[in-house]
Parts: C-alpha cells; structure tokens; sequence
C-alpha cells in the first residue's frame, strides 16, 4: 500500500494575508470549493485577526461559515490569541492553528508578546477549548514558527525548537507545525531538527510548513519525509509570505509539491489536473498577484499515470 500523506492548503491565509487587493468572498469561496473537489481534504481558510490589523480576512466569519457546509473538509483557521480563538469556537471552525515564533524577536513583532507569554496564551485557550461541550471542541494545533530560521536573529537554536514544542504538547496541543517560515532551512538542517523534535513527541502529528525562498523547498520535504514526516502544508501557486519576515517569499508549491509526492508513489489524495486548473480563478479575481509553479509551466510529463493508475496496473 502507498503511504497516506496529507496535506493541508495555507493559500488562503498565509497567501492572502500580505496582498493588498481583497479577494471577493464568492472568489474564495469558489477557490476552496474548487480544491476541495480537487481532493484536499484540509484547507487553512482564514485567519481571526481583526479587519483593521489585516483587511483581507475582514469576511473571516463568512467564509468559515460556508466552508465547514463543504462536505469532507477539514477547515482550519489560524488564530494569534484567546480572542481569535473564541471566535473561532462561536463559528464552528473545525481546527485552531495557533502560532508563536521560536525566535523571540520574530514574535514580538508578530504576536507582541514575549514566548514565555504566547505558552501562557496557549494553555488558557486549550483550558477555554476543553470547557466546550464534547463533539463541538476544535482541534488545537501549536504552531512554531521561525523553526529554521529568523529574519532578525538568522539561525535558530535547535534546543530552543525542542524546548518550545514540549510546552506547546505540555499545554495541550492536539498537533503540532514546525515551520521555516523565512525559507532558510537546508535538508541536513530539516533533518537535525525533526530528529530533535519527534525525540520527544512522537506520539503527536507534527506537520511541516516550508517556504521556498531560496529554492529549497521540496528538498526539504523530502528530508522531512525522511524522519516520518507525512503531514505538510503548502499554498496553491506558491502564494504567501510573512508581513513580518523580511525578505521571505511564498509557500512551496502545491501542485509542485503534489506533483513530486505522487511521483514517488505516494498518495496526496489530490487530482493534479484539477489543482492546476484553479489556478485560472485565482489570476481572474487577482490579476496582480504573482504566482509560481513549474508543474503549471511545464504540464505533467508525457504519458504521465498517476501513482494510483500506476499501482492499480503493477
């Protein structure tokens, strides 16, 4: 059998949050419905931020009430504190994905607070979370970002990234996101710090997010892989970047990434064709975003099967 690997879309948070057009709610909605029948069955669609501080989630409430109507997914939202996650509790969102940052500059810039205090946030929103009646408790994620390197402190202490997932798991995380939220990291670096991590919470998923910075991307997801890694986030056309991260592009490809996976035999659970073909939609309702992707460029190799056609003729 082919190893499941799932993979969850950050587009529509971690993609939009820097762009300065709004994207239409009906276009977002047509987006996750799209790649929702394209087969990801996790899409990160929002973010609990207030309008004023990012404009492009100000229809957060809208687009988390349609998308949980979507049958078969799983909709996550990204909150920064007990406030977003209340919020996302009173809208019925299926995931939490708390975020604090490794690098304690990176996180005063975004969060305001020093990791010492994010922690403290996090136990009292997973204690908030657990008061819930059962069956209407989301899933809380600690997210750790600037995992694999920081745009103000440059490399980031592994035992810092180790000490940080242990209280996160400590406090409650149901899962955990190792991010290198600048592209920094190497795969020997992946490596040395998955290693670290799984050392001490095995018993937890751990899901990484890579960005594509400096062209190491999907190198460092086959490192990941390497460790045990099966679960990853990604962003429809490389789309994202961190207002708060100096220098950082987007998100590793999605279809890239599904691509890669699914030539190596293992099951994303995604049609490709499909996934290539939302990329239309998004360039219609933004014109003046930049989207990468070289799958997009180049198209599937010539008499391509996919790993599920390849396996049913061996």
């Amino acid at each position: 059998m082919k190893q499941k690997i799932t993979l969850r879309e950050v587009g529509l948070r971690d993609g939009l949050q820097i762009h300065s057009t709004f994207m239409p709610t009906v276009d977002k909605m047509a987006w996750i419905k799209a790649e929702a029948a394209a087969g990801m069955s996790e899409i990160e669609v929002t973010s609990y931020v207030p309008p004023k501080l990012i404009p492009q989630f100000a229809d957060a409430a809208e687009v988390t009430e349609q998308s949980i109507q979507i049958p078969g997914l799983l909709v996550a939202a990204l909150i920064p504190n007990m406030r977003g996650a209340q919020r996302g509790v009173e809208l019925g969102v299926h995931k939490l994905n708390f975020v604090m940052s490794v690098s304690e500059t990176h996180n005063m810039k975004n969060v305001r607070r020093p990791r010492e205090d994010s922690v403290a946030d996090f136990r009292e929103i997973v204690a908030m979370i657990r008061q819930q009646p059962e069956g209407q408790r989301p899933i809380i994620v600690g997210g750790l970002s600037t995992a694999l390197g920081c745009s103000y402190e440059g490399r980031v202490s592994v035992k810092d990234v180790v000490k940080y997932a242990v209280a996160l798991v400590e406090a409650g995380a149901d899962e955990l996101v190792v991010a290198d939220t600048v592209g920094y990291a190497d795969p020997n670096q992946v490596r040395e710090v998955f290693k670290a991590v799984l050392a001490e919470v095995k018993h937890l998923p751990i899901a990484a997010h890579f960005h594509d910075t400096r062209g190491t991307g999907l190198a460092n997801v086959t490192a990941a892989l390497d460790c045990g890694i099966v679960h990853f986030d990604a962003s429809l056309a490389g789309l994202g970047g961190c207002p708060f991260a100096p220098g950082a592009s987007g998100n590793i490809v999605m279809e890239d990434l599904c691509f890669m996976l699914d030539s190596m035999g293992l099951d994303t659970g995604v049609d490709l064709n499909k996934l290539v073909e939302i990329r239309k939609a998004i360039a219609a309702s933004l014109p003046d975003i930049a989207m990468h992707g070289a799958l997009a460029k180049a198209g599937l190799p010539r008499n391509y099967l996919p790993a599920s056609e390849r396996l049913a003729a061996a």
